[in-house]
């Protein structure tokens, strides 16, 4: 072999190991499971939420962090199978929609880190030992949507006083079953206590819907309530075109439906809490264990409600709801 043959090749062999050194490490990998259609307003502006936190954090999706998304669109059924996708995927964490998805992540895996968006009671559903310390591999927010039932009932009096019979639309795999009997319970009390009568009617998917508010609208009530469902924010638009159509004052339990047309909602804002996710994400792929990050409960409620929708109901708002609401539609 020639002098500089020889000497190319020992520069090439020595330089070897410097390349391989300098190649990127592989990003971190954020599983999505959502219930709703990814196509669907709502969760797109979710989506948009989430990944917009991301990136006031440093996160790019594509750039430096890959995200995987997974849809059961609108089928609570399928999130086993796509929770089970994830795993298999190797995820380096799983942010989960609702209670519904965190309950799936949580039994397709007890090692990848698991953060709940918008749940409801993580600890009657068997999610958390307390939300201080988690104790497992889930953590997140809860958005208190049980806890809130006697206070949107109490709304509900206020802005009908002369209402007596109330429809309930519920969906009995919204939460575990400890967690929807204590809310039916509580709806019970509450309705007892201003003297309303409950008619409740279960839809388990978004094309049940139909059938349920025909069969509340052969009740006769005087208004309709809605328990939270993840199902339910996913059809929203459904939500409310029915209520329309069937001419029922309807109670929701967050902003969006109040924006689409519905007469008037009341709780935690669910955009707020998926974006709050992200500060979760960002702690786990920086070390932190979910068995020790605090579970958040929302501090803030918002009032809104459609003054348009009312004046097509035929109903007069009262002024002392006008006046507390965060945001009035004209």
């Amino acid at each position: 072999m020639r002098r500089r043959d020889f000497l190319a090749s020992a520069v090439a062999t020595a330089a070897a190991p410097q390349a391989v050194v300098a190649q990127p490490q592989t990003m971190p990998v954020i599983g999505r499971l959502v219930i709703g259609s990814l196509d669907a307003p709502q969760q797109t502006a979710l989506t948009e939420g989430f990944n917009r936190a991301l990136r006031n954090l440093g996160y790019i999706a594509g750039q430096t962090v890959a995200i995987e998304e997974r849809s059961a669109e609108g089928r609570i059924e399928r999130l086993p199978e796509l929770a089970r996708d994830l795993v298999a995927r190797k995820v380096d964490v799983i942010v989960a929609g609702s209670t519904p998805g965190a309950l799936a992540a949580r039994r397709a895996t007890t090692t990848i880190p698991i953060i709940g968006s918008a749940m409801g009671d993580p600890i009657n559903d068997g999610l958390a030992v307390s939300l201080r310390r988690p104790g497992g591999n889930v953590t997140g927010n809860t958005f208190l949507g049980p806890e809130l039932v006697p206070k949107r009932l109490a709304l509900l009096k206020e802005l009908l006083p002369s209402v007596a019979r109330v429809a309930l639309l519920w969906h009995p795999t919204a939460f575990g079953q400890q967690t929807m009997t204590a809310m039916m319970q509580e709806a019970r009390e509450a309705a007892g206590a201003l003297d309303l009568e409950l008619q409740f009617t279960p839809a388990g998917n978004a094309d049940e819907l139909a059938r349920a508010f025909a069969a509340m609208a052969e009740m006769h009530p005087d208004a309709a309530f809605q328990f939270p469902s993840p199902v339910f924010f996913g059809a929203g638009g459904r939500l409310v075109e029915l209520a329309a159509l069937h001419r029922l004052p309807m109670m929701f339990n967050a902003r969006e439906f109040v924006e689409l047309g519905g007469l008037i909602a009341y709780g935690a804002s669910i955009a707020e809490l998926t974006g709050r996710t992200a500060l979760y994400v960002d702690k786990i792929l920086k070390g932190a264990k979910p068995a020790d990050l605090p579970i958040e409960q929302p501090t803030s409620f918002e009032l809104l409600i459609n003054l348009k929708t009312a004046k097509a109901l035929g109903l007069t708002v009262p002024q002392s709801l006008l006046q507390r609401a965060d945001e009035v539609i004209e």
